[in-house]
């Protein structure tokens, strides 16, 4: 592997790196609903209550993608990272060995205005046995500095070669994740589109009352939740740095819901999770799912303010619980984080960072 094939394909990665690395995190506009052809049948019209629901269904879908699209933007930035590390190696590997073959050089160039005699038969012609003994100890030198320069030299080639093999994978990992993040910001769009639409046929007077709709089945399913005595054990306080995550949490409310986002003016459910804990001095995962996955679990009857509840059985929203059966979240686009009953959803867990 010559020089130039190493360092093209350092510079061709890192090129690479600004193409693919374009964000894309805006909510996108509704698209604009199509009138019925000439004799086509005329569906019923539905209720408040079953729009509500198609709505929510839509948005759930929607929230599912988005953690699928926000890990894989994780995971491209770390692909990234590496990449860039991998195309530093590979330069510094190909200098390494460029000024190991001007080493070698050297020494053989040295060898030839010598009279390209060896040392070893220098030895043995000398008379002085002063010399003698100074030329065996520089013999046995040169002989290991040699092999040692061989040696080195190998191995930063086949390092070199590593490097080059690891970059081309870990490149074509990262097209792969890109393309995946593609089709997941469609399946986005799509949804958050069809949600928009449905919710723009309607007229004003009825899009306050899907609100309330909306409001009393928050209400409803926090009734039920504190039926069942769920609050009756927890009692316990937060801790210091859980009244920093709340304190940040609580600051962000009536900003507005965007997916993909992480702050400072919008944020997605768990972009705020992510951000709040930061602020605290803790690193948590960047996804609902990952947060589950990853984070210590709790019982819920084990809760304490700072601690994320995460929502429904594919883990796909997250808030933070503030106390008194409340916690702060990003509900969805086209609404702003705000508070609400911790068992206004469907709870799957309560994860803890700072256990």
């Amino acid at each position: 592997m010559n020089r130039r094939r190493c360092v093209s394909v350092a510079i061709t990665v890192v090129c690479a790196l600004t193409v693919l690395a374009e964000p894309a995190h805006a909510a996108p506009a509704p698209a604009p609903t199509p009138s019925p052809g000439a004799g086509a049948q005329v569906a019923p019209k539905k209720s408040l209550e079953q729009v509500r629901a198609e709505i929510d269904a839509l948005y759930r879908q929607a929230a599912s993608a988005t953690d699928a699209y926000n890990l894989a933007e994780e995971q491209a930035k770390k692909q990234s990272a590496e990449i860039v590390r991998l195309s530093k190696a590979i330069v510094d590997g190909q200098e390494r060995i460029d000024d190991l073959k001007r080493r070698a050089g050297a020494a053989a160039r040295a060898q030839y205005r010598n009279g390209g005699i060896p040392e070893e038969a220098k030895l043995v012609l000398t008379d002085d046995p002063r010399l003698f003994l100074e030329s065996t100890n520089r013999v046995v030198q040169g002989q290991k500095a040699t092999r040692d320069l061989l040696t080195e030299l190998q191995k930063r080639q086949d390092d070199l070669e590593t490097y080059t093999r690891d970059a081309s994978a870990e490149y074509g990992r990262l097209e792969a994740n890109r393309a995946k993040q593609a089709r997941t910001k469609k399946l986005i769009q799509d949804k958050i589109a069809a949600a928009e639409r449905l919710e723009s046929r309607l007229e004003a007077a009825e899009r306050e009352r899907l609100r309330e709709l909306e409001r009393q089945a928050q209400n409803d399913a926090q009734t039920r939740w504190l039926a069942t005595g769920a609050l009756q054990e927890i009692d316990r306080g937060a801790t210091a740095e859980g009244r920093k995550a709340i304190a940040y949490a609580t600051a962000q409310i009536g900003k507005p819901y965007v997916w993909g986002a992480e702050g400072p003016d919008s944020f997605d459910c768990s972009g705020l999770t992510l951000r709040a804990w930061g602020a605290a001095g803790r690193g948590i995962p960047r996804t609902s799912q990952e947060q589950w996955r990853l984070l210590p679990r709790v019982a819920v009857r084990d809760l304490r303010p700072g601690d994320l509840i995460i929502y429904f059985a594919d883990a796909s929203h997250v808030g933070i619980y503030v106390g008194d059966g409340k916690m702060v979240h990003a509900p969805r686009p086209g609404r702003d984080i705000t508070v609400a009953g911790a068992g206004s959803m469907p709870i799957l867990g309560v994860v803890r960072p700072d256990k």
